[in-house]
């Protein structure tokens, strides 16, 4: 069960969920509409150089020159060039691209288990980025997934489209097991244009977050993640016998919690978070923890400063 498993008495009365109706309320548009000015200020132009690409024929600004060769477009040679020194030489511009966003929110039962329900954080996190990237006309998508691909909100941009998101949001719940590669197999075949795939999610997905993360790395898409950590799964409330249940599967077991037995599962979640964070620094993959104690606008500008994904 892992640290996937929902712990609780008999006697202990069900945890009261703050509803989700005032998820995106005014205050929290507000907010995103302050990120998305930090955002361009701050970040103005650093994705701007990374988006472009040389192309021969119109653009924005010349780049550089390359010899021609035979089916090039005579119109972009440069004829001052051969005046001078007799080479056929084109001219290349730089032209910035379309940044494409997809941003995969896990909704796997681990996601809404307890008071404090990471996929509500989780949601608020998807809904900031999208603002910004809708904001800078970048291509946003949204997908949830489980141990699939569970809803989808293709393509879009222009900030008009963030009710849009709203929407899609508040209908997404949590429900199902975690199967982080096989859902994004999915995912990847769906979607043929590459870009930056934000991973928002707790990662506890029983067949290795690893598996998840590398499906993303060898489909030629950028990842990003935002490891999503509620530090009470540390440090459960428990003493004695107890029965406890995987939120996921079902799964029930009995056990018996001693100080020694929590001392175990503290270190063992420890060691879990630090293979996390070992496994996307040996892969080169920007990651951010994100403890969902934080102000939800404090973990967004943790993560432009991190990844430098929005300009």
């Amino acid at each position: 069960m892992g640290f996937r498993a929902f712990i609780r008495r008999v006697s202990l009365p069900p945890p009261s969920i703050r509803g989700e109706d005032d998820l995106f309320d005014d205050e929290f548009q507000r907010k995103i509409e302050y990120l998305a000015i930090v955002s361009r200020r701050v970040f103005a132009g650093r994705m701007r150089a990374e988006r472009r690409t040389r192309k021969t024929g119109s653009g924005i600004e010349f780049a550089d020159h390359r010899d021609y060769v035979p089916g090039d477009d005579f119109r972009y040679l440069d004829w001052n060039v051969y005046q001078r020194f007799g080479r056929l030489l084109l001219r290349l511009f730089e032209e910035e691209e379309d940044l494409s966003i997809y941003l995969i929110l896990d909704a796997s039962s681990s996601m809404g288990f307890g008071r404090n329900k990471k996929i509500v954080y989780g949601k608020r996190l998807i809904a900031a980025l999208a603002y910004i990237g809708l904001g800078n006309l970048d291509r946003v998508a949204l997908v949830t997934t489980t141990d699939r691909v569970l809803g989808r909100m293709p393509s879009t941009r222009g900030k008009q489209r963030i009710f849009r998101v709203f929407q899609f949001l508040r209908e997404t719940h949590a429900d199902g097991t975690t199967d982080l590669a096989q859902a994004l197999k999915v995912f990847v075949s769906q979607h043929k244009r590459r870009g930056l795939a934000v991973l928002v999610s707790d990662l506890y997905d029983p067949a290795g977050f690893e598996n998840g993360i590398n499906t993303l790395r060898f489909n030629k898409f950028e990842p990003f993640v935002l490891h999503l950590v509620d530090p009470s799964d540390a440090s459960p409330p428990l003493r004695g016998d107890v029965r406890i249940y995987d939120c996921e599967t079902g799964e029930e077991r009995e056990v018996t919690v001693t100080p020694r037995v929590l001392q175990k599962y503290r270190q063992a979640y420890d060691d879990y978070l630090n293979e996390v964070q070992a496994f996307c620094t040996k892969k080169q993959v920007p990651c951010v923890q994100a403890n969902i104690h934080v102000p939800f606008e404090e973990m967004v500008l943790r993560f432009l400063r991190r990844g430098e994904i929005v300009g």
